[in-house]
């Protein structure tokens, strides 16, 4: 018999996704949804598909998403987020792992690729996919661990990767894109600060294109189109911001002082 899994979804008023992630996962053995007292019909969905549903207070990325892992009756964890669905070829390639393999020569943990879906394509340059995150581990070799909001799984040992992606949602329209992009820009800026770094107009000056250049030439996201070029320029002003940021927090202590 193969090892069981558990999957994991953390919620806050996700009843446009929660659905649909959660029936590309029926076949795992059970479904752990920690939900952060939605106002909306996540939690109802969310039962009535066959999960066990914990309420919890946000407590933070990481303490909320390794909560769940908490939760799991099964050592395997599969991780997903509300926004991410998973795809035929994924499922089959951990099914096939799982029931081909000798339960003492798995790895610790595994990646998987995801591939995004905005400005009405996928999005397969810029560095965009495949975006390999570990998603797939044991909990008695893993952990979720960051700062938040950068999350991520730290598997203690050997991991690999998996064929097959994640498919991700990861915007509304541009105006999610636009509110995430001033969200996370201010939080590198608080770290940057916390370190001790310091902005300066060279850097607010080169900076940004530097980061255009990166994800539309370098990495080739001008193969993308339009979306492309727009997805580029949003990350650009992201980096622009962060540093401004950094420079107002700066501005901000002199005058304390």
């Amino acid at each position: 018999m193969r090892p069981k899994i558990s999957a994991t979804i953390i919620t806050l008023n996700e009843e446009k996704n929660i659905e649909a992630c959660i029936q590309s996962l029926q076949w795992v053995d059970e479904i752990i949804v920690v939900d952060s007292l939605s106002t909306d019909r996540t939690k109802e969905i969310a039962l009535s598909l066959g999960a066990k549903v914990v309420d919890q207070k946000f407590l933070g990325h990481v303490k909320q998403k390794q909560l769940a892992v908490d939760h799991c009756q099964n050592d395997w964890v599969l991780s997903l987020d509300a926004d991410e669905r998973m795809t035929a070829t994924l499922k089959e390639s951990i099914l096939q792992l799982f029931e081909t393999t000798d339960p003492g020569q798995l790895l610790h943990g595994y990646t998987v690729g995801r591939r995004s879906y905005h400005l009405g394509r996928w999005i397969m340059h810029g560095g965009w996919f495949p975006d390999r995150k570990a998603r797939l581990f044991n909990r008695k070799h893993g952990h979720w661990a960051g700062v938040d909001p950068h999350d991520g799984i730290v598997v203690e040992g050997a991991s690999g990767d998996l064929p097959g992606s994640l498919d991700h949602y990861v915007f509304k329209d541009l105006a999610h894109n636009i509110h995430t992009n001033n969200f996370y820009s201010s939080i590198s800026a608080d770290i940057l600060y916390q370190e001790g770094k310091a902005s300066s107009f060279l850097k607010l000056l080169f900076k940004p294109p530097g980061k255009f250049i990166e994800t539309y030439i370098i990495k080739a996201g001008f193969l993308d189109g339009l979306p492309g070029f727009i997805i580029s320029v949003g990350a650009a002003y992201s980096m622009f911001l962060k540093y401004a940021k950094l420079w107002e927090h700066h501005c901000r202590r002199d005058k304390e002082d």
